[in-house]
C-alpha cells in the first residue's frame, strides 16, 4: 500500500491547512540542498525525488478542490448527510426518529519526532551515505580489504598488511548509530567483544552518527569499558560525526587508524 499524503507529511486526514503548512516546512527542511550537497550524488537524487513528493502533497491538500477530489479517490471524504424520505399524505403516523450516524473519530496526527518520514526519509539517507562514504576511504586508504559480517555492524575488514605500515593494521569495524553517546558506546563495547578474533589483530571501532555527546562524556564511557576489558586482543573505539566527519582519536590509536580517520574527514 503506497503512502498517503497525509502519511507523507504525518498529519492526520482532518488536519486543517494551517497544520499542513506547518508540517511541509518542517519536512521539507530535511532534505534542503544545503543538508545533502556532501551525501553524494545518488543520496541528493533520493532527497529532490522526496522534496517533489512533499510539495505534491502540500499542495494537493492545501487546495480545497484538489483535496475533496482526492480524499474521495481514497475514501477518506466525509459522509453525507442521508436525506430522510419524504412524507406520504396517507401517512397517519409520524415516522419513527432515525438514529444518528456514528461518528468515526479521526485519527490522531503522529508525532514529528516518530514519523515515518523521520524513519525512512532523511536518518535513513544519513546512514547510508554515511556507509558509502567509509568503505570508500577503507578502499582508498588499504586497497583491496576482506570483508565479514559481523553482526551490529555495517562494515567489517582486516586490512592487509601494506608497505607503508610497521605492523598488521587493526582490524576496522564500523557501525552508524542515530546518537553516539555513551549508551551507544557501551552497546558497541559489547558488541565488538564477540566479533571473532583475527589472530592478534587490534580491532578499532568507528562509531559513525549525527549527533554526538560532548567529548568528555564520551572519553568516560571509553574509560569505563577499557577498565572492564578483560580480553587479550585490545579494542578501541572511535566516534565519529558524520555531519563534520570530525573523530575523537584515542592517543595511542595505530598509525593506520589516524590515517582513515583523516581520509574520511577529506573525502
Amino acid at each position: 500500500m503506497s503512502t498517503s499524503f497525509y502519511e507523507l507529511l504525518g498529519v492526520a486526514p482532518g488536519a486543517p491547512a494551517d497544520e499542513i503548512k506547518r508540517a511541509f516546512r518542517r519536512e521539507i527542511a530535511k532534505y534542503h540542498p544545503d543538508k545533502v550537497q556532501h551525501l553524494g550524488k545518488e543520496f541528493q537524487e533520493i532527497a529532490a525525488v522526496r522534496s517533489a513528493e512533499l510539495t505534491r502533497a502540500y499542495k494537493t491538500l492545501t487546495d480545497d478542490s484538489a483535496r475533496a477530489e482526492y480524499d474521495e479517490g481514497r475514501g477518506d471524504a466525509p459522509a453525507k448527510a442521508r436525506p430522510s424520505p419524504a412524507p406520504h399524505a396517507s401517512d397517519t403516523e409520524p415516522s419513527p426518529p432515525r438514529r444518528p450516524d456514528p461518528v468515526v473519530a479521526s485519527p490522531r496526527p503522529r508525532p514529528a519526532s516518530g514519523s515515518s518520514g523521520d524513519r525512512a526519509g532523511a536518518s535513513d539517507l544519513v546512514r547510508k551515505a554515511a556507509v558509502v562514504r567509509f568503505r570508500q576511504a577503507v578502499n582508498e586508504e588499504f586497497g583491496r580489504c576482506e570483508d565479514a559480517q559481523v553482526v551490529g555492524f555495517e562494515i567489517a575488514c582486516a586490512p592487509p598488511k601494506g608497505a607503508f605500515w610497521s605492523k598488521v593494521p587493526p582490524r576496522i569495524l564500523a557501525r552508524f548509530v542515530p546518537q553516539v553517546d555513551a549508551a551507544a558506546i557501551s552497546e558497541t563495547w559489547t558488541l565488538a567483544s564477540r566479533a571473532q578474533r583475527d589472530g592478534q589483530r587490534e580491532i578499532c571501532v568507528f562509531v559513525m552518527g549525527p549527533v554526538v555527546s560532548p567529548v568528555a562524556q564520551l572519553a568516560h564511557a571509553i574509560a569505563d569499558e577499557m577498565r572492564r576489558q578483560t580480553a587479550a586482543v585490545k579494542v578501541s573505539i572511535v566516534p565519529v560525526n558524520t555531519r563534520t566527519w570530525s573523530a575523537d582519536i584515542p592517543k595511542d590509536a595505530p598509525p593506520a587508524v589516524k590515517s582513515l580517520a583523516a581520509r574520511l574527514k577529506s573525502l
